[in-house]
């Protein structure tokens, strides 16, 4: 399943970086701007995969139907823009990981869903994201995961056939989007999961539960 790799894409959120103190506290700080009591981050953490939806239903148990929640949403971004790499960290063993399959000669990326106005600012300050050799977005094409259409795109930029590139992810989303795309895909399952997730209900060619698990699968130790 994984002889021919030569290239990784990692999603990012939960997979790559560990964002969701920043998230937690743009959503936090519209419960205290309004007089609400604050929430651990352990509140947010489970629902930092799901961006503004899951941090907004975790503050205030606001769904995307309610008639406030594209105000919300902008405030929430406005807030996260402003701490997008205050607390965030990369994930344990992340570095390591990348540094070895660049010493294997292969290529690796980012898919995110992520909006570019929060992936490129981001990935600019934190040095892993140096060698990556491309980055795309939930804005890059006209559809975001589970659509296809985010990991063609990074196929295309590294000039390789999708079944020569492995997607890594922690959402079902992911899952679905690399089968789509015709890439073997792996769930991350150190990221943000939650206590309702059914991994194997995805479909995932493979599980980690370390980022320097992915190694021993691609056979790189």
């Amino acid at each position: 399943m994984f002889a021919h790799i030569r290239a990784v894409l990692f999603d990012l959120d939960g997979t790559l970086i560990d964002s969701a103190p920043d998230l937690g506290a743009a959503a936090d700080k519209m419960r205290t701007d309004r007089g609400l009591p604050a929430l651990p981050l352990e509140h947010y953490r489970p629902m930092a995969g799901a961006g503004a939806r899951g941090m907004l239903d975790c503050a205030f148990g606001m769904p995307p139907e309610h008639p406030d929640f594209s105000a919300f949403k902008e405030e929430f971004f406005a807030n996260y823009e402003a701490c997008l790499t205050e607390r965030t960290q990369v994930f344990h063993g992340v570095e390591d990981l990348i540094q070895r399959l660049r010493d294997h000669g292969l290529a690796w990326g980012v898919v995110t869903n992520k909006h570019s106005r929060f992936t490129n600012p981001l990935t600019q300050a934190m040095p892993l994201f140096a060698s990556a050799q491309t980055v795309v977005s939930g804005d890059t094409t006209p559809h975001a995961k589970p659509h296809p259409a985010p990991l063609l795109e990074a196929a295309t930029r590294l000039d390789l056939p999708p079944q020569q590139c492995l997607y890594v992810g922690d959402d079902e989303r992911d899952i679905q989007a690399g089968h789509a795309a015709g890439m073997p895909t792996v769930a991350a399952t150190y990221g943000y999961l939650g206590a309702q997730a059914d991994i194997r209900r995805w479909g995932a060619h493979a599980e980690i539960n370390t980022p320097l698990a992915l190694l021993q699968l691609l056979r790189l130790t």
